[in-house]
């Protein structure tokens, strides 16, 4: 395998991980465009971007660009972040000229006034259908209560004012910024043909007029706080916690997703053996989160509201232990384990490596092989946990609870 990568006049990224012997070809158009990147009064807008994406083109109407990705075999998609949109498609090598003729001409939709009045009923059914379904919202409130005012505590749906308010002008307006070929990167992995890649993207993209994009990085104060949704049509209590850890950047990100597998894996993790394995709660997490500039570390659980205090006395417990004795060797070379065993799994697929190459090519401009991460997680020590846990006190969170209990205690 073999890393290529080139840059348009424009600006344009493109990126790829070449393995000849693959059977598939992975390509995708990562745009830097997020809920991180929007102002109140356009919250969502990122979100509601990626749909309109399919809704036609100059060259295409809606039908075609569904009807080419059936013809195509294609397996695609889209989805937003708070720091990303990334739109994707996995199909037989063969077909890599046609597949980047379709993405290409999709990142410039017509973003017409009908289909803008249509989607906008469909992204707002969105919004109520998730804030009625687990854990309603509890993601989003969650985020907000410690982020604050900073914009990655924005939801990445928006709000129903935000969405019902906002105008054909002001997302046109969005796209022409944040949609700046200087914006994007174009991905492939697998069976790539990198220099055709090139050619045709240098065609179909090279007269995309470029402008300038900034994103602030400067890392957040986060929150300690505690907020309280009572849910009374909720069966279970969801609780959600945030702590600060590494970003996207930090050396140190390897040790904290180790440590999120060692606290709160779904098999075999301290939350497991306590939590989990009992039947106190029926699902209990933690797990690291980056973000470029800033990081957090999240515990999940779920259980019934009368277990609900004990489970957090439990968590409590647990994270206390952890930041006076840290964890054991034994427990730091299982998480190796599976952390390693999981990123070589997850490679042998070109549509797995599509993810990972771009992600790193759009949060820190860097490429790294299978083996490079692995040796990553190889080569954190236990110094490096005790280190990770003197530098963030993940005792200090902003819990979130979500349900039909009316008053909570927290440890």
């Amino acid at each position: 395998m073999e890393f290529r990568q080139a840059t348009l006049d424009n600006g344009l990224d493109i990126v790829a991980e070449v393995n000849p012997n693959a059977y598939s070809l992975a390509t995708a158009f990562f745009v830097k465009a997020g809920s991180r990147d929007e102002t109140a009064e356009v919250a969502g807008v990122s979100h509601f971007l990626e749909h309109m994406v399919f809704k036609g083109t100059a060259r295409r109407t809606a039908e075609d660009v569904n009807r080419e990705l059936d013809e195509l075999g294609a397996q695609s998609n889209a989805f937003t972040s708070e720091e990303k949109t990334v739109y994707y498609a996995v199909v037989l090598p063969e077909l890599q000229n046609q597949i980047i003729d379709l993405l290409a001409d999709i990142m410039r939709p017509t973003l017409r006034q009908e289909d803008f009045d249509t989607e906008k009923k469909v992204i707002l059914e969105e919004i109520m259908k998730y804030d009625d379904q687990p854990p309603y919202g509890g993601h989003e409130k969650s985020m907000a209560a410690y982020f604050g005012e900073h914009p990655l505590g924005n939801s990445v749906l928006g709000t129903q004012q935000s969405v019902g308010d906002l105008t054909q002008d002001q997302m046109m307006g969005y796209f022409e910024q944040r949609y700046s070929p200087s914006n994007i990167t174009l991905v492939a992995t697998g069976n790539v043909d990198f220099d055709a890649l090139v050619d045709q993207a240098n065609q179909l993209c090279g007269d995309w007029k470029k402008h300038e994009v900034t994103r602030n990085t400067a890392r957040p104060q986060g929150q300690s706080n505690f907020q309280f949704f009572t849910k009374e049509n909720s069966i279970q209590e969801y609780v959600i916690q945030l702590a600060e850890s590494p970003a996207s950047e930090d050396a140190d990100r390897y040790a904290a997703r180790l440590l999120g597998t060692i606290m709160g894996d779904d098999v075999g993790s301290r939350f497991f053996w306590e939590l989990v394995d009992p039947g106190i709660a029926e699902f209990a997490a933690m797990e690291s989160y980056e973000f470029q500039g800033c990081g957090v570390i999240m515990n999940y659980v779920c259980c019934a509201p009368q277990d609900t205090q004990r489970v957090l006395d439990v968590v409590s417990h647990e994270v206390e232990k952890l930041m006076a004795d840290g964890v054991t060797a034994h427990e730091l070379e299982l998480a190796k384990n599976k952390a390693c065993s999981h990123v070589v799994l997850r490679s042998e697929r070109p549509s797995s490596r599509l993810f990972s190459v771009g992600s790193s090519w759009t949060q820190r401009r860097s490429l790294r092989t299978v083996k490079e991460t692995v040796d990553a997680y190889r080569n954190v020590t236990l110094d490096d946990i005790n280190n990770l846990l003197t530098k963030y006190d993940l005792r200090k969170v902003s819990t979130t609870a979500v349900g039909p209990l009316t008053s909570l205690q927290i440890p």
